[in-house]
Formats: structure tokens, C-alpha cells, sequence
């Protein structure tokens, strides 16, 4: 048989469940996921690969407004993914029961035209043309959640999904239980262009440990703390090594924009930040699958989130 292979970019409203669904696929936690919105701020590679078939899923931010810098670079980022990808998968939470209350909302708040049928085509759907190949990229819809809904109710959300757009795919799905992945993933194969693996078997991603741990202990601050603080953060990774005694030593910075801030990640006789510390070492060890020595540190970066040679330096493409 012919091998496939290709880009896949998963875009759609914060929450929308597109980290879920990577993970799901992929069998393995790659990105992040918390009931917090915007918890995605890169744009994250996972690489599934099969015997005839290589699908390079882009895990992508949540598509929204951007208020400062740190938003501007995550929507950059979303935008070169649908650019990028031979396959654009738009997801939506399916239970609002209405399709065109989330596409006019994602759309609005991004500053994209709305999807009603009659209307100006959205951004979202005008890069997935492809004019010097006098072809479209194809435009999936996938209904995310729907382990939560009647199946009435999705048939009924299917039939309004096909009257606002001629979508190549409507895909219902759950990404958390898996329910018609098998079906999304088949789907996606046969739209695949042929070609060769684009890389080795064995990649799971094209991103580092030093990024995944950075990943993981800024998944616990928004698992622990609430409002502000988590989206004042930012993690680096200062040193990552491996000890003689087999163990793997880890020191992480944690950035803050106030002193305010630096008081409530550390807490009350350093509580707080042990907690981090500890939820963050066990996810950490069960990735690596080596034992873990992770020190935690916490410094203020005035304004950081807004300040583009800040982001940069801490590694925000």
C-alpha cells in the first residue's frame, strides 16, 4: 500500500478539548490539560505514526483576542499551524447543542468573521486554501464531548454543522473516552497526501524533556492556584542532568510578574510550592522513567508576558 503521511492542525475556542484529543491519539500525555482556558501557549507537536501512515498532529492555543504580547505570539503560533498543515481539524464543544453559538463566539473573540452560512468566509477557513494548487485544504469538523449529549442531540447538531459550511468531515467524538477516534483517525488517513515518513518511527515529538517537565510543573501551578496567578507564570528549566546515582537532577525557575505573586506560589512556610513541587516530580519521574531530584525556585520578571524580548529569552516563539 501507499504510505501517507502529513499535518493535521487542531484549532478551535479554549477548552474546546484539543489537548485531550492529542493525548488520547497518541496513547500518551504529550500536552497539558486543565479545566483552565488558555493553558496551551505553544504550539505542540505529536507524531502518530503507523505502518502505512505518519499523522503530525499541531496541538494548538485556544483561539482567542489577544490582550498582550504572550497572547499575540500564541495566536501567531495557531495561525502558522492552520498555514502549515494539510488537514485543518476544527473542534468544538459539541454540548451547546447549537453549532453556530460556538463558531460565531471562537470566531468573534479571535477576530475572525463569522461562519454563518452567507456571510464572509472566516480566516480559519480562508487559510485553508491552497490557490497555487487550485485546491482547499480540507476543513474537518469535529464535535468534542459528546459522551456528554443524547445521541438525538448529536445527529441534530451534525445535520445544522452541514447546513452552515460544506465541511469535508463532521466527526463527533470524545476525546476522553475515545469514542469514534478509531473513525477520526481513519478519516484523516484518507486525506493524508502520499509520501514518506516525515520523521523516525520512533518520535513521539519534535520537542525536548527540558520542554515537556517545563510543561508539566507549569500544569500543576494552574492545577493549585487560581484566577491570575497561573497565567502570570512561566517556567525554565535552568539545569537538567543525570546524576551518577542514576537519577536525574532538575532545578526549574519559576517566573512571576509581581512580588505579590512570588509570595503566594511559595506560600505559607514554603507549602504551597513544595506541593508543586511534589505533584510535579511524580508526572515527571513516570515520563522520564528515571528517579527524579527537582528543585523549584520562584523570581519576579516584571511585566514579563508583555515584553518580547523577555519572551523570547524564555523561549516563547
Amino acid at each position: 500500500m501507499n504510505h501517507k503521511a502529513g499535518y493535521v492542525a487542531l484549532v478551535g475556542e479554549p477548552n474546546a478539548g484539543k489537548s485531550t484529543l492529542l493525548n488520547t491519539l497518541l496513547g500518551q500525555k504529550l500536552s497539558i490539560v486543565t479545566p483552565k482556558p488558555q493553558t496551551t501557549r505553544h504550539k505542540i507537536t505529536g507524531i502518530l505514526t503507523g505502518e502505512n501512515f505518519q499523522i503530525i498532529f499541531l496541538d494548538t492555543p485556544g483561539l482567542i483576542k489577544p490582550k498582550y504580547a504572550l497572547q499575540e505570539l500564541m495566536m501567531t503560533s495557531a495561525d502558522e499551524a492552520i498555514k502549515d498543515a494539510d488537514i485543518v481539524a476544527f473542534l468544538i464543544d459539541a454540548r451547546s447543542r447549537d453549532v453556530t453559538v460556538p463558531f460565531e463566539h471562537g470566531i468573534r473573540n479571535a477576530e475572525l468573521k463569522t461562519m454563518n452560512k452567507g456571510q464572509e468566509t472566516s480566516n480559519v477557513e480562508q487559510r485553508t486554501k491552497k490557490p497555487e494548487h487550485g485546491t482547499d485544504k480540507p476543513l474537518f469538523l469535529v464535535l468534542n464531548k459528546i459522551d456528554l449529549m443524547k445521541r438525538n442531540d448529536v445527529l441534530s447538531l451534525i445535520q445544522s454543522a452541514s447546513e452552515i459550511r460544506s465541511f469535508k468531515e463532521i466527526i463527533p467524538v470524545s476525546a476522553l473516552t475515545g469514542e469514534n477516534l478509531d473513525d477520526l483517525k481513519k478519516t484523516i488517513i484518507k486525506y493524508l497526501p502520499e509520501g514518506d515518513p516525515l520523521y523516525p518511527e520512533d518520535y513521539l515529538s519534535d520537542r525536548d524533556e527540558r520542554f515537556f517537565v517545563s510543561e508539566l510543573v507549569r500544569e500543576e501551578i494552574f492545577k493549585v492556584f487560581k484566577e491570575e496567578v497561573p497565567y502570570s507564570t512561566t517556567v525554565e528549566i535552568e539545569e537538567f542532568r543525570e546524576s551518577n546515582e542514576k537519577k536525574t537532577y532538575i532545578r526549574a525557575i519559576i517566573y512571576v510578574e509581581k512580588d505579590s505573586q512570588k509570595g503566594i506560589i511559595i506560600g505559607k512556610n514554603g507549602a504551597a510550592l513544595k506541593r508543586i513541587g511534589q505533584s510535579s516530580r511524580k508526572q515527571i519521574e513516570e515520563m522520564i522513567e528515571n528517579e527524579v531530584f527537582l528543585e523549584l525556585f520562584v523570581k519576579v520578571r516584571d511585566g514579563w508576558r508583555n515584553n518580547k524580548k523577555a519572551l523570547l529569552q524564555l523561549g516563547y516563539r
